[in-house]
């Protein structure tokens, strides 16, 4: 039986990369590896972290086993964790990259387990360039590359700004399904859960609310008068990673509260098929994007998207088929909402639950193992 590691956020942090991990985890156990799943007793510090807590409040998975090992901002630590993986001798670490600030620990604990000879290092990059720009990003950056052995991406846009840094093999897979929230439920069932109206007309906004993820784009959107006049409610799920009083201001001076119905507090993963199955279409009007977790979301609970025309996300989401592209701006995500609803839920199902099947953990597992 081979050995694997992965590095990365996993029980008890929350949010989309610790749900991924976990999953990925499983999928290896499935396959008959053994698994552990290196994530951190310190992820980051208060001041980089912009939500409310960083901890989930769901019970640990009792399927996989975690540790919270690593300490993002303790050089000694990095030390302890890299001999310790040394002396395991995993067949394959996977590593997640996602932010630079985390390059320092993560290129130190890999160049430490490298020196067994034995180990092979395969990071998944969700982001080479951040979204946020802050000092020392591409020096850390480029002390993390040169501790890997291989890459896979989720966009072509990340594949190209690796290809700056590095010619190192590297893949390019789509972001498998987030099957791990439940399966489908009716939408009645749904919004009966959440206290929502059976019969309205629902989009949803779901996941961490930032800049770069549009949501004041759609706001603006919300406030033009064919909006207005469409009865469609904007349901906004998930927490604040930005002031909301930008937000707020917009939602005043537009004078929209009454077609916005505001879950604003950090979504458990039990609670996640809820707000899905609720609503007739999910929107994604970034600003910019590398690619979204949110869409492997929509495809597993067969939910027709919007997305904006930036980044990887108009490659995810064939237009017409599974979902409609539009501009960044409130006029275009505007008419392509109306769009939505005029060519109907019924109109997109057969070429959403087509198209997922490309979707696949064992895809992911299979391009990992390739490139070891």
């Amino acid at each position: 039986m081979s050995k694997v590691v992965i590095i990365g956020p996993a029980h008890p942090l929350r949010g989309g990369l610790a749900s991924f991990n976990e999953r990925l985890a499983r999928q290896f156990i499935k396959e008959g590896k053994e698994v552990t799943i290196y994530t951190f007793s310190l992820q980051y510090p208060g001041f980089l972290f912009p939500g409310t807590t960083q901890f989930s409040t769901e019970p640990a998975p009792k399927d996989i086993n975690i540790k919270a090992a690593i300490n993002s901002v303790n050089p000694l630590n990095w030390i302890t964790v890299g001999s310790k993986l040394k002396r395991e001798k995993p067949d394959i670490i996977v590593v997640r990259y996602w932010l630079p600030f985390m390059g320092p620990c993560l290129g130190t604990i890999l160049r430490i387990a490298k020196k067994n000879r034995h180990t092979k290092v395969i990071c998944i990059a969700d982001n080479i360039r951040p979204h946020e720009k802050r000092f020392g990003d591409i020096a850390f950056t480029k002390y993390f590359i040169k501790s890997v052995d291989a890459f896979i991406t989720m966009s072509e846009k990340v594949m190209q700004d690796l290809k700056v840094f590095t010619n190192k093999p590297a893949q390019q897979i789509v972001h498998p399904l987030y099957d791990n929230f439940g399966e489908p439920l009716p939408k009645k069932a749904a919004r009966e859960h959440l206290g929502l109206s059976t019969e309205a007309k629902i989009i949803l906004f779901f996941g961490f609310i930032r800049k770069y993820k549009g949501l004041d784009l759609l706001l603006e959107a919300m406030a033009l008068p064919q909006m207005q006049q469409s009865g469609i409610k904007l349901l906004i799920a998930g927490e604040f990673y930005e002031d909301r009083k930008f937000f707020d201001e917009i939602i005043q001076s537009k004078n929209i509260s009454d077609q916005l119905i505001l879950k604003t507090d950090f979504i458990k993963d039990s609670e996640v098929r809820y707000y899905l199955g609720s609503a007739d279409f999910v929107i994604q009007p970034y600003r910019n994007a590398t690619q979204s977790g949110v869409t492997p979301l929509a495809y597993h609970f067969e939910k027709p998207m919007l997305v904006t025309n930036v980044g990887g996300l108009p490659d995810l989401v064939p237009d017409g088929k599974v979902g409609l592209v539009s501009e960044p701006t409130p006029q275009s995500i505007a008419d392509g909402i109306l769009q939505l609803y005029q060519l109907g839920e019924a109109h997109f199902l057969p070429h959403l639950r087509e198209e997922k099947k490309k979707y696949s953990w064992s895809k992911l597992t299979e391009a990992i193992r390739s490139l070891s």
